[in-house]
């Protein structure tokens, strides 16, 4: 496989301009889909086969056009200080500008002072909009029409602010971006030691990014695409763009320095450091593609998404970044200070390549217990909030301060309680039942009589009349449907609110078998709810099959039993610690002022099976590309202990700025408005962080001390039947031979003078084994 990407590498760099053209090209064609193709994206989370989403298709069966499952805006006005919105001027006002709201896609407007949705004091109302279309379909018209909605109050001296999944919410984040890439600028110029390779990781990885963006906002014309999509592959690509060109480039410069013609330096660095670029990705790729165990539809785009650009960045690797690498020549290779008067001796000495590195590996060696025992306390105690994590949807309690979804949810919370920003639904199917009046009434005793935290039940009979009990048998008769509004106590995301979603139902459980009616809770909170227990129910097998599948890949590259298990072991603290800190800033408070956070709510519930899938992917990337070199030094008969200083000083550095730059472009993401993007990004920012630092270079060189040459133990015939990938590119170098110049060569020169003549002397094997140019 090494020499494979030697060629790959190789004629990259050569034909540089057929491959910057070709990657341009296929630029253009994106951006031209994107502008061209690109439809909606929705802000909506939804999952077949569930109550709350079942009793949304019972309705609209029954009901064509009734757009229960359609986007709802909330409109909430605001008295001037000092009047009432019940005054009359006031209240012509609030009708004249809900008179605008009315579209083609409109299905009915509730006039709050009809519905009583006005405060006791009289200063705010709200007016709910029900729409036939969901969520990601409400178009310009519609958002238009609720800005003149605000217009036209704000012309009143009234404030109008709007709030719903039908005002939608903007994902993409330039400021996240630009955050990101600046302290990648900043860690590769320091890492790399020129502003010219700096550049390059930056370029190929925004191209990459580039093209894959602009083809999944191409995709969106054809498919529903969950808002999150597009923003959590920008977010991956980037990173791991970066990332991966640097260890690419990190390579180049070595092979460089060790004297190697240019050409033939990015073919070795492709063919070796690109050999655990391609392992890292597949490896990501997997835990992406994993999602789609889930079988829920978001989670399943999310990760095949992420999964084309993780692709993409490994692939522009490759190709472009020689590509890159021939235009540039020796720019991208600061020289270092020459000890000796032909400058080489220093360029190939084990004792002073990575000194940082290597000193960092001999003291954890040194104090392997102390460093494995503290590493995993610190872990521990940074994941106990894992304990009393709880998960939800979020709701716009946690929408940017001063945004109008925040601002109409707390008003909403502080004129009308917390439950009226997450009311519940109850459909009551009465097809069934022989006494369908009946049926309903037995609902309503069955939830008048819950001890659930109920703060108001607003039943389908307005009162008791003969006259509302007839207009509700005309109901049933025609579609066998009858509904109950429940307004919780406490939020959509608050804990007694999924609580109440299940006793609920447990009350209703023996309905049918008492009346032959059925009935069902539903809602966007009991949603939020079903969604919740989906992914906590197929969280196990999840990680099981991606797990499986990765150690399996792991065993492969490092032929090794051991490695991939401890990889996945430390790979737990990992996921331990980010879940734990998330729970503590988000949830119990901490220091949330730091990334723009002014209040508390549940985790974000697909969080933990999406940081599982997309932080084990990166964290088998630092396995491999640490480990790596340490089996390149033992392969070629460095004692095993020694082998992971010496694998330590060769990757340690570029691991830590890769490391530092991929928590520098979550931390941007965290630091966003956006309350699902900043939770993912600030999860993934802090999982990065333990798993480069805690895990993989404290941590795992301490075991793999521990347990010396016994790390790489693999039974004589899983060792025979394995195939052999060569990914620490012995193959390769064998086919090369050493760098012309280095002490190697100079010695594999002098033992062959006697035999090729005066005329071999000082000449490469390289150049003889394997001509380049």
């Amino acid at each position: 496989m090494a020499w494979h990407l030697f060629r790959l590498g190789r004629w990259s760099f050569v034909h540089r301009r057929i491959t910057v053209v070709v990657w341009l090209l296929l630029l253009v064609l994106a951006g031209v889909g994107a502008a061209t193709l690109s439809g909606k994206t929705t802000d909506s989370f939804t999952l077949q086969g569930m109550e709350s989403t079942d009793a949304f298709e019972l309705v609209e069966e029954r009901s064509p056009g009734a757009g229960a499952d359609g986007a709802t805006a909330r409109i909430v006005f605001q008295a001037p200080e000092g009047e009432s919105l019940t005054d009359p001027a006031n209240r012509a006002a609030v009708g004249e500008a809900l008179a605008l709201v009315e579209t083609a896609n409109v299905d009915h407007v509730a006039d709050p002072f009809t519905t009583g949705t006005v405060s006791e004091d009289g200063t705010v109302a709200y007016a709910a909009v029900n729409y036939s279309t969901p969520p990601g379909e409400v178009d310009a018209a519609d958002h238009d029409a609720l800005d003149a909605v605000k217009e036209s109050a704000d012309a009143a001296g009234i404030t109008a602010v709007v709030g719903g999944d039908a005002a939608g919410a903007d994902l993409h984040d330039d400021l996240a971006e630009v955050i990101g890439i600046g302290v990648a600028f900043v860690v590769l110029a320091v890492t790399l030691g020129s502003l010219v390779a700096a550049g390059m990781p930056l370029v190929t990885a925004v191209i990459g990014v580039g093209i894959g963006a602009a083809s999944i906002a191409a995709l969106s014309g054809f498919a529903e695409l969950n808002s999150v999509t597009p923003a959590l592959g920008t977010m991956l690509g980037l990173a791991v763009g970066i990332d991966y060109a640097l260890f690419i480039l990190s390579r180049y410069q070595h092979e460089v320095r060790a004297g190697r013609p240019l050409a033939e330096a990015a073919g070795a660095s492709v063919g070796t450091a690109g050999s655990a670029v391609v392992f890292a990705g597949l490896t990501v790729i997997i835990a992406l593609l994993g999602l789609a165990i889930t079988g829920i539809d978001f989670l399943v785009q999310m990760g095949v998404a992420a999964a084309a650009m993780v692709a993409l960045a490994v692939l522009i690797s490759l190709t472009l970044l020689p590509a890159f690498l021939g235009f540039a020549g020796r720019r991208v290779v600061r020289e270092r200070k020459r000890t000796a008067e032909d400058g080489q001796a220093d360029r190939q000495d084990p004792a002073t390549t990575g000194a940082g590195g290597r000193r960092w590996a001999k003291a954890v060696s040194k104090h392997r217990i102390v460093a494995l025992v503290g590493g995993v306390a610190v872990a521990a105690v940074l994941s106990l909030p894992l304990g009393s994590m709880q998960l939800a949807i979020l709701d716009n309690g946690v929408a940017p301060a001063g945004s109008d979804s925040r601002v109409a949810h707390d008003l909403i919370a502080d004129n009308f309680g917390e439950g009226m920003n997450g009311p519940l639904l109850v459909v009551v199917d009465t097809a069934g039942a022989d006494d369908k009046l009946g049926a309903v009434d037995a609902v309503h005793a069955t939830l008048a009589a819950s001890d659930g935290e109920i703060s108001a039940l607003v039943p389908p009979l307005a009162d008791d009349s003969a006259e509302a009990r007839a207009a509700l048998a005309g109901q049933l008769d025609a579609v066998d449907l009858a509904d109950f509004t429940i307004i919780p106590e406490g939020g959509p995301s608050a804990p007694g609110t999924k609580d109440l979603v299940d006793s609920l139902r447990a009350d209703l459980a023996d309905l049918p078998d008492l009346t032959g009616a059925t009935a069902m809770v539903t809602g966007q909170t009991a949603v939020g709810v079903d969604i919740s227990q989906e992914l906590a129910d197929v969280f196990p097998l999840y990680l099981l099959v991606v797990v499986g599948l990765a150690f399996v890949l792991l065993v492969l590259v490092f032929r090794s039993v051991l490695v991939p298990l401890k990889a996945a072991l430390g790979f737990l603290l990992s996921v331990g610690v980010a879940l734990g800190c998330t729970v503590a800033v988000f949830q119990w408070g901490w220091l949330n002022g730091l990334i723009g956070l002014d209040a508390t709510s549940p985790v974000l519930f697909i969080l933990p099976l999406l940081l599982t899938g997309v932080l084990f992917g990166l964290a088998m990337d630092y396995e491999v590309f640490l480990v790596t070199r340490m089996r390149e030094a033992y392969v070629h008969g460095t004692e095993a202990r020694q082998a992971v200083v010496d694998g330590f000083a060769h990757s340690g550095r570029v691991v830590t700025a890769a490391a530092l730059i991929m928590f520098g472009v979550f931390a941007g993401f965290a630091l966003g408005d956006d309350s699902i993007i900043k939770t993912i990004g600030f999860a993934l920012a802090v999982g990065v962080l333990a798993d480069a630092f805690l895990v993989r270079m404290l941590i795992v060189p301490a075991v793999m001390a521990i347990v010396g040459k016994h790390i790489w133990w693999l039974p004589r015939w899983l060792d025979r039947a394995l195939p052999n990938l060569d990914v620490e590119g012995e193959a390769l170098a064998g086919k090369l031979g050493p760098p012309p110049g280095s002490p190697t060569a100079a010695v594999a020169a002098a033992e062959a003078a006697p035999e090729a003549g005066a005329g071999a002397v000082g000449s490469s094997p390289a150049a003889t084994r394997h001509p380049v140019s």
